[in-house]
């Protein structure tokens, strides 16, 4: 079985050579320029995928929000190319494909729309409301909740600290995560000194743990949680915690875990004629969470899918890849996430944090 990072790898390759072997053949003139630019913008992608072990912060940052975003546009181009390739089968396209201005003027200005509109539309982040009843006894709880932040190279400290002014904002009771705070690599969180000792709310911030706290080498999960620990955020790791003998909290491991408890393991110490709370990374298996009677899930992962066709492959393998769900009593929010992963776009998706409040049936 070949792996799945050689997969990646050759798809990146193969992606790369086909748009810029089209791009060649579109250009009258310019073509070693044509190969300079491709030269720069792969060790850009591998520079700001890889680099960050080595090289200074301002190289890599650079390197990863170029080469991410281009890895975003390629993939456009590709689709652009491929549909233009299967109408030369039945179209004569020679004057279109092969040494045009125009063609390679009109690919510019509509990938420079798409993306702008692109980066502008994530930019836009969307203040998501829902409100919650259940069939427990609660006293009315505020929640603001996110996922995927992503932290790193591509979103630093200045981002976040606006992150950081919007939840507060909303007076929360308790602050949820869930999971992929950080995106690749420890180091330039630690250098921006970034911590969450500024996010604001009663009982504090809680998370649960997604696949990029695992994505590295085999020491990054305890780099990981040490990381969140000194930046003031409690993880719960399969475990749960019980709030003025009122509600619980439950974080469950991320499914890099194979050996993380299900959530009936959870609940078994715990009296579930409270309310349950459950912080589950991917919102894969819900039948599970209506089946353990969880009041309420809020999971992330998904990105929606950031772009298309990304987010219509999203929704094909999740029950649900955005939004509220409510399966027999259990409620399900999957967010879209406040941060993003490689380049800063969203087409057809949003950027969001989700204020849920957590009432009871019972009182009214």
């Amino acid at each position: 079985m070949i792996p799945f990072f050689l997969v990646v790898l050759l798809f990146i390759l193969g992606q790369n050579y086909y748009v810029f072997f089209r791009l060649w053949h579109i250009l009258p003139v310019g073509k070693m320029l044509l190969i300079v630019v491709a030269t720069v913008l792969m060790l850009c992608f591998f520079t700001g995928m890889f680099g960050g072990s080595f090289l200074p912060k301002t190289i890599v940052s650079v390197a990863y929000r170029v080469g991410l975003s281009w890895f975003f546009i390629a993939l456009y181009l590709m689709l652009v190319f491929l549909f233009l390739d299967m109408l030369r089968l039945v179209l004569p396209m020679q004057r279109i494909l092969f040494d045009n201005w125009v063609t390679f003027g009109v690919l510019a200005i509509v990938m420079s729309a798409v993306f702008v509109y692109g980066y502008f539309n994530y930019r836009n982040i969307r203040r998501v409301e829902v409100n919650v009843e259940i069939n427990k006894p609660i006293t009315p709880l505020r929640i603001v909740a996110i996922s995927d932040l992503h932290l790193g190279y591509g979103i630093g400290k200045a981002e976040f600290d606006k992150w950081v002014m919007l939840i507060n904002r909303e007076n929360p009771d308790i602050v949820l995560i869930s999971g992929d705070i950080i995106d690749n690599l420890i180091k330039p969180l630690e250098e921006q000194h970034l911590s969450f000792e500024n996010m604001k709310s009663r009982y504090g911030v809680f998370a649960c743990l997604g696949n990029h706290e695992y994505i590295g080498t085999p020491l990054k999960i305890s780099q990981s949680l040490d990381f969140l620990h000194h930046a003031k955020v409690m993880v719960l790791r399969d475990t749960a915690i019980l709030f003025n003998d009122e509600f619980y909290l439950i974080g469950r491991d991320d499914r890099s875990n194979s050996k993380r408890k299900s959530i009936q393991e959870l609940l078994l110490t715990l009296d579930t004629t409270k309310p349950l709370i459950l912080l589950d990374h991917q919102p894969f298996h819900l039948e599970e969470t209506a089946e353990n009677g969880i009041d309420l899930q809020f999971s992330g992962h998904t990105h929606h899918g950031q772009i298309p066709p990304v987010s219509w492959i999203a929704k094909r393998i999740y029950e649900i890849s955005h939004g509220y769900l409510l399966k027999n009593n259990s409620h399900i929010y999957v967010s879209s996430g406040i941060g993003i992963w490689g380049g800063k776009f969203r087409i057809g998706t949003q950027s969001e944090f989700v204020v849920i409040n957590l009432i009871s049936k019972l009182e009214n």
